[in-house]
């Protein structure tokens, strides 16, 4: 006899506007605590001295968790010149000084070098693996990790503003990013050493930060649960294929079912609904839907 899970079988997704200070497994661990649910989880993690959207799933919006870290994110950070750290970011300790400033005009002429398909060492304080340890750890103890590069994908980015010892941007990536990367590549690149100041994620996939919880340490279970969108708010930037009631079942059971209506593609990443309601996420595959997971009664919060 299989085992009953604790907990209430509560479906949604809740985005934090996460403080500095704060992990994001500490923040997706109180959500499921205050609202008592059975399964928690989120999708990118950011640092504890970053900012801004962290993306909770409960419950059947777990399972699409992985579709949600694939896609495209958005970040706000600020660059400090002059310095390198061993953290590649502003808690470390500082490895090396340089007096040399870039320009506005020196530091657009570099940005192409980081714009499309690149390649990026993670920074040393980092989660990356190495040789089943996590690379921080090792760097804790006081070893250098060797790390190896790892290709990422940058749509965007983009100088906002320009200072004489700092400088803003605006970057758009792909799974795998690391912004701290970025910011010590460009003052390597400029000749001038630099190391991120500050961190803000604005967006990940469908969700944005206007839509986000603001987090604080007395946030209450009532505010947590007013705050939870339904399922189908994760899904906006996927084709629907809205399937008839009486396959459900052939759904459920993982076989393919045929599509009433879409605007999907052959091929196309898509949900099914029945009534509106999310019924499996799967491939449009010319007129059928083929589910990959399948949602066992959805709940809108």
């Amino acid at each position: 006899m299989a085992r009953r899970k604790r907990g209430a079988p509560v479906t949604g997704w809740v985005l934090v506007d996460k403080p500095t200070g704060v992990t994001s497994t500490a923040v997706t661990n109180k959500i499921r605590w205050l609202l008592g649910a059975q399964k928690a989880g989120h999708a990118g993690t950011l640092d504890p001295d970053a900012t801004g959207l962290l993306v909770v799933a409960l419950g059947e919006a777990t399972k699409v968790l992985s579709h949600i870290t694939d896609a495209l994110k958005a970040y706000d950070f600020t660059v400090t010149w002059g310095a390198s750290t061993n953290t590649d970011d502003a808690i470390g300790t500082v490895l090396e000084r340089r007096d040399s400033r870039p320009s506005a005009e020196q530091i657009r002429a570099v940005l192409p070098q980081f714009i499309g398909k690149i390649e990026q060492v993670p920074p040393t304080f980092s989660a990356v693996h190495v040789a089943g340890k996590r690379a921080y750890d090792l760097a804790r103890q006081g070893a250098t990790p060797d790390l190896a590069s790892r290709p990422l994908f940058v749509e965007t980015l983009e100088l906002t503003n320009a200072g004489t010892d700092a400088a803003d941007f605006h970057l758009v990536c792909g799974k795998g990013g690391y912004v701290r990367a970025i910011s010590r590549d460009m003052g390597e690149k400029l000749e001038c050493l630099g190391h991120t100041l500050r961190l803000r994620r604005v967006w990940s996939g469908p969700f944005h930060i206007r839509d986000a919880l603001v987090w604080h340490d007395d946030i209450t279970s009532d505010e947590v649960r007013d705050a939870l969108k339904p399922l189908a708010f994760g899904l906006a930037d996927l084709r629907e294929c809205q399937i008839d009631a009486v396959f459900e079942g052939r759904l459920k059971n993982g076989n393919k079912a045929p599509v009433q209506s879409t605007d999907a593609g052959p091929g196309d990443v898509a949900w099914a609904s029945i009534d509106g309601t999310p019924i499996a996420l799967g491939t449009y595959l010319s007129g059928d839907f083929q589910p990959s997971r399948v949602f066992i009664e959805p709940r809108d919060g």
